[in-house]
Order: structure tokens, then C-alpha cells, then sequence
């Protein structure tokens, strides 16, 4: 079952035949030997992506689960918490915190920008912080967190890292194993398999590492019954227990796309989909359509991207979805300012490339002028 649109938003993403036969297969009982092999192997590959030796969770639900998961396992009702908001979305942990009485202070970058590290340290000097959430991409603007300064300095204050990594994991390293300086580690990191993983929308993803783990176990009871890790452990390690229903015909599709991400290979991956990222801002600004962040902050993943003068935005969207191409509306402030675009997970070379010519024949029917081969040839200049 082929794709037949160019689904280029920042997720769901495309999603490969054979990522689709494994979802079509037939449902076992949860409990039947097949199932619980596909667990199995669906979690080693998973702690192998993060390089963890903590607890890795697959759980039916989506990446906002996990962003609860993550938070309500390791931050008791009146401890603190700092949110570094790179946007909309780690604007999210705000509203999170507070539905389970979790004090909340916040630093926002302006969209477009990284949060400032001087502010960040100014905050934790304070103390008294249990945690610090991060979004490693924001999905709203395109900005990639700058982990290399942000994990240790999160860890010389003694906080939980924690890392929302819904829109880079298996596109960008999210190594809990590394050592940042200092035996400074990310603690925990929270996903969904409908981005770069490449799976249809449906499982939460979380890996816990020691301190986080100790951080659950040094907290008499959570706030939450579902999203409980404690209700979940004994599933991980034997999946032929029960609990909750798991979502057995995603387990198909996760193994399927795991044993894809591996195949490739993560550096591989990595340097793909950074090649992918900077081709597609390249080949765009051609027609200039300025990206909303810099290069030296610009993610792998998705690009937001402003109009110049005289473009509609649903008119120009409207354009690329009646030519088999669906891009993402801005969000917020830049909602008919910008579009977004994803070039993540499975998304085939030869869509981006013909997703950049469709773009500049939408551009050209809202009368401007833009030069395509130019702009293809900048595409294909970055050896994707």
C-alpha cells in the first residue's frame, strides 16, 4: 500500500511497504509467543538506539503520553521544575507540570532561536530544580537543541535531563550512554514512532536511565495509573504478563522500522538526514523563501519556512496538495506567515527532489518569479 500523496508535514511521515506488511499482519493474542518475541526485540533494538542500559518502554499511546511518562515518573506533586521552550511544543510541558501540581518556571528563546545558555545557568544557580525538559526539535520552529551545552550544564546543578525527542529520534543522536563532561548524561528520553521512526501513529517511546529510575523508586506513588512506570516494568522484562492491551499490529510495524534504522546504520542515518535538511533550505531559499532558523541552529528533521511578499499561504498549500504534495501550516504568531516541511524518516530523495521543482510551480502561479532548475541544482549540489 504505497504512499500516494508526498506526505512532506513534520509528522506523521511516510511509511514504507514494508513497514505497512508488517502492520497488516495477523493479530495474535498479546500474550502468544510470536508477540512477546516482537516485544523482545522491538525493546534491545530501542535501548541500542539510545545506547542505554537503563528500562525502555513501548506503550500504545502517542508521544504526548510520553512527554507525561517521562514527567509524572520522575518529578513528585510540589517539587520544580525548569522547561527550556524552544516553541510550541516545549511550551507543552508547561500545561503538563501543572495538571500534576509540579511548580514550573520557564525560559523561552524567541522562535527562531536557541534558548540562551547564561539565562539557563542563571536559573539553575538558584536551585532547587528536580528537572529540566528539553526539546531536542521543536516542531514548531524547526530549532535544534544544543545538547553539547545544555546537558552539562543541567547536570552540574544536579537536575534529571530530561530530552523530548518526538521529532529527532532515529534522525539525530540521542546517546544516553555518552558521557557529556563529567559523567554528565541525558537521563531520560520520551518519543513517538510517528516521525522519523517512521511508523504510523500509536506508540509512545520512553528509556529511563539509572538516576532517573531511582528518581520513581524514591516516590511512594504517581499521579497516574496508566502512565506508571511501575505498572509497566514487569511487562518490559516479560511481555507475556499483562497489564494493559498492548498495541500488538504496531509492535509489527516498530520491529519492522527498528531492524530498518539499524540497517542503515545510525551514523549513517544521522549524516542522511542532516544532508536532507540542509539540501532542502538550501534548494528553498533559491526562491527566496527564508527559513525561520539559521543554519548553525537548523534542525535535520523539519524546516519552517517564511513566505516572501505576495504568497498566500492557503492558497499555495492548497496549490502543492492539488499536485500530491502536503506541507504543514506555521503554528502560533507565524500561523499564514511560513510553512512547514518535513524531511525526515522514510521520506525518499526523489520526493524532496520533486517536492523543490512543485514548490517553485506554486510559487510561480501566485505570480512570482523563481528560477526551478537553479534551485534543483542546489538540491542536488549537497550529494544527498
Amino acid at each position: 500500500m504505497p504512499n500516494k500523496e508526498m506526505l512532506l508535514i513534520p509528522g506523521p511521515t511516510p511509511v514504507l511497504d514494508e513497514i505497512y506488511e508488517a502492520l497488516s499482519s495477523e493479530t495474535y493474542a498479546h500474550t502468544d509467543p510470536r508477540v512477546v518475541k516482537t516485544t523482545l526485540e522491538s525493546l534491545e533494538m530501542t535501548r541500542k538506539m539510545f545506547n542505554t542500559n537503563g528500562e525502555v518502554f513501548i506503550v500504545a499511546g502517542s508521544g504526548t503520553l510520553a512527554m507525561e511518562m517521562a514527567l509524572v515518573n520522575t518529578v513528585a506533586p510540589g517539587e520544580k521544575i525548569l522547561v527550556l521552550s524552544q516553541g510550541f511544543f516545549g511550551d507543552r510541558f508547561i500545561k503538563l507540570a501543572e495538571s500534576f501540581g509540579i511548580q514550573v518556571d520557564v525560559i523561552k528563546s524567541e522562535w527562531g532561536q536557541r534558548v540562551c545558555a547564561a539565562m539557563v545557568e542563571s536559573k539553575l544557580e538558584k536551585g532547587g530544580y528536580k528537572a529540566v525538559t528539553v526539546t531536542h526539535v521543536d516542531t514548531s520552529t524547526g530549532v535544534e537543541a544544543d545538547l553539547a551545552t545544555l546537558v552539562p550544564l543541567v547536570k552540574k546543578y544536579n537536575a534529571l535531563f530530561i530530552l523530548d525527542g518526538v521529532c529527532a529520534t532515529a534522525a539525530i543522536a540521542e546517546d544516553m550512554g555518552r558521557d557529556y563532561g563529567n559523567n554528565a548524561k541525558i537521563d531520560v528520553v520520551l518519543t513517538g514512532s510517528q516521525k522519523a521512526i517512521g511508523v504510523p501513529p500509536g506508540l509512545a517511546i520512553l528509556a529511563m536511565g539509572p538516576e532517573a529510575l531511582e528518581a520513581r523508586a524514591a516516590i511512594p506513588r504517581v499521579s497516574a495509573y496508566y502512565a506508571d512506570i511501575n505498572n509497566w516494568l514487569p511487562i518490559m522484562k516479560d511481555p507475556t504478563k499483562y497489564f494493559a492491551t498492548p498495541a500488538v499490529n504496531m509492535l509489527y510495524a516498530y520491529r519492522k522500522a527498528m531492524e530498518i534504522v539499524h540497517a542503515e546504520g545510525l551514523d549513517n542515518r544521522y549524516a542522511r538526514h542532516l544532508r536532507l535538511g540542509q539540501a532542502t533550505r538550501g534548494a528553498l531559499s533559491t526562491y527566496g523563501l527564508k527559513p525561520l532558523a539559521s543554519e548553525d541552529v537548523a534542525a535535520p528533521t523539519l524546516s519552517c519556512i517564511l513566505y516572501p511578499e505576495g504568497v498566500n499561504d492557503l492558497a499555495f498549500r492548497k496549490a502543492l496538495g492539488a499536485k500530491g504534495m502536503v506541507i504543514a501550516g506555521a503554528l502560533a504568531a507565524l500561523a499564514g506567515k511560513a510553512f512547514r516541511i518535513g524531511h525526515m524518516g522514510n521520506v525518499q530523495l526523489a520526493d524532496l527532489r520533486k517536492a523543490i521543482g512543485l514548490v517553485g510551480e506554486a510559487l510561480q502561479e501566485q505570480g512570482l518569479t523563481v528560477d526551478i532548475p537553479r534551485a534543483l541544482a542546489k538540491f542536488d549540489s549537497f550529494h544527498v
